[in-house]
């Protein structure tokens, strides 16, 4: 059992996306889904001895259900067409993701949408000590890696209570802080992929923990 059966399982899954074809092959499904628990149990620990505040999760803990949540998204199909996980996950927010699957294979990090307290929380920061997050996003190993902040619709005005000729007026109007890598299925099929996740994790931490310290600050 592999990423290749992960793969063919997620393929057929989207051919017959019904609850009466998972349950005729939950075994198979179960198979799979042990796999990758057991392969983010090796990537936890391997991540755990890279970085001395790494916060142990679990395979079990941080996979993600491959059932889509159809009381807010009711025309999605019943199943996902990935599997995703969580690691480094002292909240659900900015934890270290991973997701493989059929049309995205990716690593990412920070924090998409947050509620209203922890983006201004992140804002906050950015007013005290933006040149900190500017450094880390400059960084040409950094850019190189994951372009730059992940594009949502940032505001076209300055965010309330900031003014408009702020020196960091441009991170400010984000209303996401993100970043991803996007890779292809021969590199999740690569033996050194685990390797990869590792050396985008040490490259992301910087990013993580500025945000990190951001909303946990009282």
């Amino acid at each position: 059992m592999g990423f290749p059966e992960l793969f063919d399982f997620l393929e057929r899954l989207q051919q017959n996306n019904s609850k009466e074809w998972m349950d005729l092959n939950r075994k198979e499904y179960k198979a799979v889904r042990t796999f990758f628990v057991s392969w983010l149990d090796e990537l936890n620990s391997k991540l755990a001895t890279v970085d001395p505040d790494y916060f142990d999760t679990p395979g079990k803990k941080g996979i993600n259900r491959i059932n889509n949540n159809l009381m807010f998204a009711p025309n999605k199909p019943i199943y996902k067409d990935h599997f995703a996980a969580g690691l480094d996950q002292l909240t659900k927010q900015g934890d270290f993701y991973i997701e493989i699957g059929l049309k995205h294979n990716l690593l990412a990090g920070g924090f998409w949408r947050p509620e209203k307290s922890v983006l201004r929380s992140i804002r906050d920061a950015i007013d005290y000590n933006g040149e900190e997050l500017l450094a880390i996003l400059e960084k040409p190993s950094f850019k190189k890696m994951f372009g730059t902040l992940y594009h949502d619709d940032p505001l076209k005005t300055a965010p309330k209570g900031f003014s408009k000729e702020h020196p960091h007026i441009e991170l400010l109007r984000h209303k996401t802080f993100g970043i991803e890598m996007t890779l292809s299925r021969k590199q999740i099929l690569d033996p050194n992929y685990q390797e990869k996740c590792i050396e985008v994790y040490l490259e992301m931490l910087p990013f993580r923990r500025y945000l990190r310290e951001a909303v946990t600050v009282q």
